[in-house]
């Protein structure tokens, strides 16, 4: 094996274990850090493709900006703690069916077919430059790019609105 197939593994297995820790996690604020190690684990994975202007827009935006305002809102409606979660009975054998749907993909992928035998073409060559993806982010994805915003702001107002509400009534 390579050092890029053994470092890849390595970083799956990290993003996997901090997603695991994030949903399975009890305190919102360990569930809030939980997510920042996942989105740094995949700021690296950008970095192996040679995009190393989207792992940093990964890592300040994502690690930095969002992960301000999801504490922010954490720590402003005071629900440090989660509540136990409320377990629907369909739920559980539908996660496992999926889980095993996502282990024979995967056992699929890495065995049968093998790693690294199939024809990806190589990335363009402005793929990741900053050039590209205000390209790309102004011309192809504006209309996401703006709803992403507008959804960001009207969920911070919400959160604002009700924890003013909840503390005006005690």
């Amino acid at each position: 094996m390579t050092v890029e197939i053994v470092l890849f593994l390595v970083l799956a297995i990290s993003a996997v274990g901090s997603a695991l820790g994030m949903l399975l996690s009890r305190s919102a604020v360990y569930a809030a850090l939980y997510l920042v190690l996942n989105f740094s684990t995949v700021a690296v994975f950008y970095i192996l493709l040679s995009a190393p202007f989207i792992a940093m827009v990964q890592v300040s935006v994502y690690a930095g900006a969002i992960m301000v305002l999801f504490l922010f809102v954490i720590m402003l409606l005071g629900t440090e703690l989660l509540p136990p979660p409320k377990v629907l009975p369909w739920q559980r054998p539908a996660a496992i069916g999926l889980a095993m749907l996502l282990a024979a993909e995967a056992i699929y992928i890495l065995f049968v077919r093998g790693i690294g035998t199939s024809s990806i073409p190589p990335p363009a060559e402005n793929f990741g430059s900053p050039q590209g993806v205000g390209r790309a982010l102004f011309t192809q994805y504006l209309l996401p790019f703006e709803i992403t915003s507008v959804l960001l702001l009207v969920a911070m107002v919400g959160a604002i609105f009700l924890a003013k509400r909840e503390k005006g009534s005690h």
